[in-house]
């Protein structure tokens, strides 16, 4: 099922490489390695770990109790509060009082990153595989 989408990904950065890279020799080394590395994924394991972590999320929601199936949605609610918090609403209010951002410690940026990028990618298949073509 995700052998056309991967081809497809590939074929475009191989494109890239070949527009971009104007070194013949550094052009056939990348365009070699990424073949090579995308040739040498298990996608066995990948799609099973992906199973995985589906139905995961699919008993989370699935759940009785409002906590477990809204625990990630209200994370990230609170990160986005922190982040217009200490980046639109402290700059503003900071003209009629004295306040200070909050330090935002690394790993929380991590989660945030990986929280948006798992809805951007999650909402992407979700697309791709609607109007993914049934035989």
């Amino acid at each position: 099922m995700w052998l056309p989408v991967i081809s497809g990904i590939v074929n475009n950065f191989l494109k890239i490489i070949d527009k971009s890279v104007t070194d013949k020799d550094l052009k056939l080394q990348l365009q070699k390695e990424l073949t090579e590395a995308i040739t040498t994924l298990d996608y066995h394991k990948i799609e099973k770990e992906i199973e995985a972590k589906a139905k995961i999320l699919a008993a989370e929601a699935g759940g009785h109790s409002w906590l477990q199936r809204n625990w990630r949605p209200l994370l990230m609610t609170v990160f986005t509060f922190i982040i217009a918090w200490n980046y639109a609403a402290v700059p503003i209010l900071s003209c009629f009082i004295a306040l200070h951002p909050a330090e935002i410690p690394p790993d929380m940026w991590a989660l945030l990153k990986i929280g948006v990028g798992g809805y951007i990618v999650s909402r992407g298949a979700e697309k791709v595989v609607k109007d993914w073509p049934r035989k």
